[in-house]
Formats: structure tokens, sequence, C-alpha cells
């Protein structure tokens, strides 16, 4: 259902009053998930049952866009509450060393630290893809707990190897757990909630990073029979792709079902939601909006986000709340009554959440750093304010500029006729930057 902006205000005073004791946390977060490829957003060939549920079941947000294009810099803010250039991540952190673009700031605390210090128990399952050595090991930055994937991706679902070398950890000991990785991750998951069950005294912070539907495109065989049956005549880059995502919201309603099953559920502020947009090049959808991961036009940056909160967030809401992803950092600390640092970028959501006014000209920054012949190391930006869209897609690029409000699939470039705007929102970014660039984002042997 929708509510009326009183009606939720009305409510929002009312429920958000007090909370008896801080809740847990389960933020679901999957990788390269293209915002039509969740079909709560609209009709489409995915049928991704679970992630509805979730949506129905809480706030669906359809104005909410990713702190970056790709892995590791939209990590790092989630988890540090920070524009990822201000915590050293402003690029993918590989695992090679002459192809690594970002090391992650040790002096910033993330949210797992803060919530571990605040008596959470605190757990990382999946994906990590922040650092593959001291001091940046999940164990090393706040998580009691971690069973997953060190690197950024895998050679493949059942191998998981990558370029043929073991990143799969249980805490600090290398795993070769058999199995298609979604599974892995979904079962890992459901047993952590099982246990925390057995201990519902103890709020706990589980960040559960899916690898799916990241390239390679592998779903289970089983699964891309059922596409094939449903959609005979459908491009196979796209069947596999809506098999890989089918498969994987089948694991996420599991992971649901544990947390009920647990009798968690009321008490637990769940999130859902993506690391940037999807890949077009592997069939992967982000309509109605322009481009796909790597780029600064929405389709890039836009992505699912729900939140499900039974005690507190009325169901069946949508929100256009103007925010980014790592706006999930000051409401945990905020929901979890832990004092936020003065020098966070993200804002917290609750506001959203009571069905409060929010700002919908907030001032928004994006950055990538890349290597490689078409990008040489160097960075390219974007940057939103006031309905008002200023991009580059690759380092020295002409700049667009793109009224959000009047063209939102970014079609009409107004660079050249509107100056005065362009230079202001230059002059804007240009600020962005110079405070980035007081970070380090390489790590120096010398320990300086």
């Amino acid at each position: 259902m929708r509510m009326t902006f009183l009606g939720g205000l009305l409510w929002g005073m009312l429920a958000f009053a007090a909370w008896a004791a801080p809740p847990n946390f389960l933020v679901i977060l999957t990788d390269d998930h293209g915002y039509a490829d969740v079909s709560t957003y609209h009709p489409t060939d995915v049928r991704t049952p679970n992630i509805d549920r979730l949506a129905a079941d809480g706030m669906l947000f359809t104005n909410m866009r990713s702190n970056a294009t790709v892995c590791s810099p939209a990590r790092a803010a989630i988890l540090t509450g920070r524009y990822p250039d201000r915590v050293g991540v402003p690029g993918v952190i590989r695992s090679k060393p002459t192809d690594s673009w970002g090391y992650l700031d040790p002096r910033v605390p993330t949210l797992a630290e803060e919530l571990r210090r605040a008596g959470y128990q605190t757990a990382a399952i999946g994906k990590w893809h922040l650092g593959l050595e001291s001091p940046n090991l999940p164990n090393e930055r706040g998580f009691d707990y971690f069973h997953g994937f060190l690197g950024d991706m895998m050679d493949s679902y059942t191998s998981h190897l990558r370029e043929g070398v073991n990143y799969m950890r249980r805490d600090g000991d290398p795993i070769a757990p058999a199995g298609h990785a979604t599974d892995l991750f979904t079962q890992w998951a459901v047993d952590y909630l099982a246990a925390r069950g057995k201990s519902p005294d103890q709020p706990f912070f589980l960040y559960l990073a899916y690898n799916a539907p990241h390239f390679p495109i592998e779903p289970p065989d089983d699964w891309l029979q059922r596409i094939r049956e449903r959609y005979p005549d459908l491009d196979d880059r796209r069947r596999r792709n809506v098999a890989l995502i089918e498969h994987l919201d089948q694991g996420i309603g599991r992971v649901l079902d544990a947390l009920r099953d647990a009798g968690l559920e009321r008490d637990t502020l769940v999130v859902f939601t993506s690391d940037n947009g999807g890949e077009l090049r592997y069939a992967q959808k982000n309509d109605p909006w322009r481009g796909g991961k790597q780029s600064h036009y929405d389709g890039g940056l836009r992505v699912p986000f729900v939140v499900r909160w039974p005690a507190q967030v009325m169901a069946g809401v949508r929100s256009a709340h103007v925010g980014l992803t790592f706006d999930l950092y000051p409401t945990c600390l905020e929901v979890a009554g832990v004092a936020r640092a003065e020098d966070l970028d993200a804002r917290s959501l609750l506001p959203a959440l009571r069905g409060e006014p929010t700002d919908p000209d907030r001032e928004l920054y994006f950055v990538r750093r890349e290597g490689g012949p078409e990008y040489a190391g160097k960075s390219y930006e974007a940057i939103i304010r006031g309905g008002w869209k200023l991009l580059q897609n690759r380092p020295g690029g002409a700049w667009e500029l793109y009224n959000l409000r009047e063209d939102p699939q970014e079609t009409n470039n107004l660079a050249d006729s509107q100056a005065s705007i362009r230079a202001e929102l230059l002059d804007a970014l240009q600020r962005h930057v110079q405070r980035g660039g007081q970070t380090a984002w390489q790590h120096r042997d010398d320990g300086r």
C-alpha cells in the first residue's frame, strides 16, 4: 500500500517514540544487482518473490544510489559512513598490487567496530573485497566472525578460486568448501542466525554480502533449466542472468525464514541493497535508468533498497528519499544508541523511516579510480545537487550536465547551455576531490 505523507508522519511519531532495546541488524548486499532485476519495482522477466516479500513487509526506497559504480568503494562507504576516497578506497582493491586502486584506512572505524564496542556480536559472511592481508582482514576490522571470500570475484561459483588462488576463509583459516557460492553463503547465514536465536539477549550485526549476480554468470543447472522451460525464446545471456538472480532470491528467502524461525524477526532491522548497478555486458537490467556498472549515469548508481523492521517500520510504504547506501552507517548507530563521529559524510535514514520530510536537494558525490589503458590510474567523478547532475564517465572525458527533475533518463546534455550551473557544480566537485586527496589510497611498506 501507499501511505500519505501526513499519515506516515503521524504514524512515525508514535512508532519511533522509543524502542525497548537495541535491535539486531541484518544487511544483505548483492553484487551488480540491477534496479530492474528486482521484480517489486516494476514488471520484468525475473521473479524475486522473497525480496518482494521483504519490500511488502517494510519500506521500499525508489531514489537510492550506491556510493560508487564498482565494488570496493561502495563497500568501503557502507562500512565507514564516509565517501570512499576519504577512507582510501577510490577504486577497486585487487589481488595484484599493480592493478589495485585502494587501501582501506586502518584508522577509520567500521560499523562493525562501533557496534561491537556497544555490545553487539558481529559477523561478516560472503564477499569481503576490502583487503587481502593485515590490517584489513574482516576479523581485524570489527567482525567477531568471518565466513566467506576475501577477494574481488571468483573464477567460478563452484571452484571459489581467483586466478587460481584460494581466498575462502573461516576467520583466518583457509577453507575449501564444496558447492555453489550462493548456497554456501546462504547456509552459513542460516546457521549463524539459528545460533543467535539461542542467545537472543545479545544483539547482533550480520553483514551478508553475496557475490551473485556478479559475473561469471553461473546459475546451478536446475535453475537454468527452469528458465529455459519458462522462456524458451529468451536470449541465453539474459536467461542465465535470470536464473542466477532467482537462485539468489531463493537463498535470501531461506535467510529470512531462518530469522523468523529463530524468533528474531520482529526486532531485527533488515536492509537489502546492491553495491552498484547491473553490468550491461552480461544482460543485467537497470531500467528505466541509463547506463550500468562503471557508469556515472543512474543505471550504474541507482540500486534497489529495502528496509524492514517489523517493530518500528510500517509495512507496504514507498519512499522517494534521496540517499546513498552509506546512510546505513549512521542509521544503525543511531538506532543502537551509539554516538556518531563528527566527520561522517552519511546521514541517518531514520527521518525517512519515520515518514518525515528529507532534503531533496542534498549534495551527493561519486568517484572511481581505475587502471588499464583506458583509465591509466586516473579517476573520474560526478556530483548531484539541487536536481542537477554533473558527471564524467572516463578521466578527461567531456563533462555532461543533466536536469534530473525534467530529464531523469539523462538524455539531454546541458553542459554547454547551462554554463553557470556547470561552473557551480565544478567548484563544489573540486572541493570534494581536494578533501579526498588528504587520504592515501596506496599502502606504504615503510610504515609511514
